[in-house]
């Protein structure tokens, strides 16, 4: 059974971590062309000074106001750097409606990061399975050997006794 299992992984994880990788590819890479070519990039005038970002933040919440693709204008909270004075004007992403996604598009390079990390966590999930079906077997075929050892004894032993 362990050999069994050894060969069912050696072939099945090289073939599970392509077919994975390829479809993770394609997943993120599809995601990617969809937000590069629906969202667009916008300024944004700050309605109030941003406050000291806690914790060492990048970017802080704030108030602003913008015009979205279709000329529409629009105010809500958007990112900003820390200690922004009013007035100022940041660049946002925003989608096709003109709201903040609140970050850029997927690059295909990051695409290519996913597919990589299917590519290596799938061989790791197949042996989990595999180990985890291997030990289920054991314990299974453990089970039913301790059952037939007692249906024996409980022929075997009153021979066994009788004799004393």
């Amino acid at each position: 059974m362990a050999g069994g299992l050894v060969v069912a992984f050696l072939a099945g994880a090289p073939l599970a971590a392509v077919a994975s990788g390829h479809a993770a590819y394609r997943s993120a890479a599809r995601i990617a062309r969809a937000q590069q070519a629906a969202w667009h990039q916008v300024p944004a005038l700050l309605l109030a000074t941003t406050s000291a970002a806690r914790y060492r933040q990048d970017q802080v919440n704030a108030q602003a106001s913008w015009t979205a693709p279709d000329g529409t204008g629009r105010t809500g909270t958007v990112l900003a750097p820390p200690d922004t004075r009013v007035g100022r004007v940041v660049m946002v992403w925003v989608d096709v409606a003109g709201w903040p996604t609140g970050d850029r598009p997927l690059q295909l390079s990051q695409a290519r990061d996913e597919a990589e990390l299917a590519a290596v966590l799938t061989p790791l999930a197949l042996g989990l399975i595999l180990l985890g079906a291997g030990f289920s077997v054991h314990l299974m075929l453990g089970r039913r050997r301790l059952a037939a050892w007692a249906a024996d004894w409980q022929v075997t032993e009153p021979h066994w006794t009788t004799g004393r």
